[in-house]
């Protein structure tokens, strides 16, 4: 695992040495074990190194037999050691057992088809001297991040986080300057959605996408989306439920690949579970596993998580989240260098910190929910398609009623409510409201203060392509927005910035292929959701695992900003001089934070994500 960083030069010019360094040292976090770089005219590539596999001969960029060729590399691929016997009966020399040093041969062998073969989580450049041409790509979900521009000549700029981009961008002069669109999107969804970033002109790289930079001429492609899987042929219900057994196991087995101490999380949930069954049955009673205890214990997984590591026979070792919550939100704040939203990041930052005094890598049961369906809003998707003859007039109706009630949002009420307010509503909108419920477009045109923007929805209504089911494009859509702008972030956030390496089985491509191809009533029946992997797992897991319901990852929010955050609130979106005001309507803003409940649809998260974006737009000059 590392942090990567490089820039293309204009087509008279020479790469900056200085410039790199600088954004190397920015994300020293990623990488704190080794530092590497490759200067070669107009052309600088570099890393920051975290050693998990050959940690002695791993370092990089890794080149080729005749030094042409040369790579740096953000992940892990973990079908390497089948890969470089292929690379070593085809005659290619081989100068160590790191997956860093397959890309390279690959390249030689396929270009950007290279991609196609690999099975893991990455980031990666490979700068080829001979043809003058640089390579990008990244991995199918999007685990791996990888931040892109153009400079004012055409210059290409990379770099694993905004941090490392931004020495690079003043190198070329070229300003970060605020993308209102961006800002627009971000009080719909509480996170920027990629591959827009919060900076104009700096975006990322598509998730399941390449780039070749040659001269000063781009071309990209897309060689993986989960929403193009063909449909599976007919399988019956027990075979599904065989076969998911024997893709997950394989999926755990091969990420158990690591020359460093490894864990997993363990939650009370049924994904980390799983992979912790899994990964018990390949490692034995030695495997580790780590859970965090919430203060909160309406919110604390920690009981059914000890249970279940004493049933699995693992080790289990329980981190008490013990946060100052305003100092550990300014932290957040520097760290993630995007407005971001997702309050689980606070305990996710300090589960990485803790659990990184035990282990270097960790499996977790991220991408369960979108591969197998376990949110509850499948089920509404699900039921809603059957509803569509229902008057609209009625749902209308009926929604109202039910708005009007003191209901709490997560209850079966408010769930209900959301899922009538939704219904009548076309896609993109149907997936705000059946997802973050914080601005929709009527509410956030009317507050909005910052320019010419497009509504979030239009966007939204795009992200998937192909004709699907309503659960189905509910799933994709969650896939392409949710996991891969929040939950993947979030990940990756946390554990790097604590030199942790995580790893999510459940978002393994032969997994969430074979999922995709199932009926849809294989993953959810009536209101029963995650049928296939619970079934898949009933026989080896607690009862009360596979009967539970879906846990999140969560932090006493509403009373936190009652108590703990409130003088932060009352400083920085209370004030007057709030920069967020130069953004949306300030008489609406101090509406919101006077009245406790009713302004707003999800008053706890709308005032929170307004609390990250005004400490980010002052922390970094918006």
């Amino acid at each position: 695992m590392c942090g990567i960083a490089g820039m293309v030069a204009a087509e008279d010019a020479a790469a900056d040495p200085a410039a790199l360094a600088q954004a190397l040292a920015a994300i020293r976090h990623r990488g704190p074990d080794d530092d590497g770089r490759w200067v070669d005219g107009r052309t600088a590539i570099g890393m920051r190194r975290l050693a998990v596999i050959d940690v002695q001969g791993g370092h990089q960029p890794v080149f080729n037999e005749d030094g042409s060729v040369g790579v740096v590399f953000n992940g892990e691929i973990y079908n390497y050691r089948e890969l470089l016997a292929d690379l070593r009966s085809r005659g290619h020399a081989l100068r160590s057992d790191s997956d860093t040093e397959s890309l390279v041969h690959l390249y030689e062998e396929h270009g950007a088809d290279m991609c196609r073969l690999l099975r893991g989580m990455f980031a990666f450049a490979i700068w080829d001297r001979r043809a003058g041409r640089l390579l990008l790509a990244r991995d199918r979900f999007g685990k791996k991040p990888l931040y892109l521009a153009r400079g004012p000549r055409g210059e290409l700029l990379f770099a694993s986080e905004l941090k490392a981009l931004r020495p690079l961008m003043a190198a070329v002069g070229l300003p970060a300057e605020i993308e209102r669109q961006a800002v627009y999107d971000y009080l719909s969804l509480g996170c920027i959605p990629q591959p827009r970033t919060i900076y104009r002109g700096v975006t990322m790289l598509e998730p399941g996408g390449w780039l070749i930079f040659e001269g000063s001429t781009v071309r990209s492609g897309c060689y993986w989306r989960m929403d193009a899987v063909a449909p599976g042929g007919h399988r019956p219900y027990h075979e599904a439920v065989a076969k998911t057994r024997e893709l997950v196991g394989e999926a755990v087995r091969v990420r158990l690949r690591s020359d460093v101490p490894l864990g997993v999380f363990l939650s009370g949930g049924l994904d980390s579970s799983v992979v912790a069954y899994e990964a018990a049955q390949a490692v034995g009673g030695g495997l580790r596993t780590f859970t965090v205890a919430m203060p909160d214990r309406r919110l604390d997984e920690s009981p059914v998580a000890v249970r279940t590591a004493a049933a699995l026979g693992v080790r289990n070792d329980v981190l008490p989240l013990e946060v100052v919550p305003d100092r550990e939100l300014q932290q957040l704040v520097r760290h993630f260098d995007q407005p971001f939203a997702d309050s689980s990041a606070i305990p996710s930052l300090a589960i990485s910190r803790m659990a990184r005094e035990h282990v270097t890598v960790i499996l977790n049961g991220d991408g369960g929910d979108e591969v197998f369906a376990g949110y509850r809003r499948y089920v509404a998707a699900a039921q809603g398609q059957r509803w569509r003859s229902v008057p609209r007039g009625l749902v209308r109706l009926a929604s109202q009623v039910l708005a009007g009630l003191p209901l709490g949002r997560r209850s079966a009420g408010g769930f209900l409510a959301r899922f009538l307010r939704g219904l009548p509503l076309p896609a993109g909108a149907r997936y705000l409201a059946w997802t973050t419920d914080l601005l929709d477009e009527r509410r956030k045109r009317a507050i909005w203060r910052g320019g010419d923007v497009a509504p979030t929805e239009d966007w939204l209504t795009g992200v998937v392509e192909g004709h699907h089911s309503w659960m189905r494009w509910q799933m994709l859509a969650d896939v392409r927005v949710n996991l891969l702008s929040d939950l993947l972030v979030k990940m990756d956030m946390a554990t790097m910035a604590a030199s942790l390496e995580g790893r999510s089985p459940l978002l393994d491509q032969e997994v969430a292929a074979f999922t995709a191809g199932l009926p849809d009533h294989y993953l959810v029946r009536g209101r029963r959701t995650k049928c296939l992997l619970r079934d898949a797992y009933r026989e080896v897991l607690p009862d009360e695992v596979i009967r539970g319901g879906k846990r999140g990852f969560e932090i006493p929010l509403e009373r936190w900003l009652a108590h703990e955050l409130a003088p932060l609130v009352h400083d920085t979106l209370g004030s007057a001089s709030a920069r967020v005001r130069a953004w949306i309507d300030g008489p609406w803003l101090d509406g919101l934070l006077a009245t406790p409940t009713g302004l707003a649809l999800n008053r706890p998260a709308l005032v929170y994500a307004l609390l990250v974006l005004e400490m980010w737009l002052r922390d970094h000059g918006g």
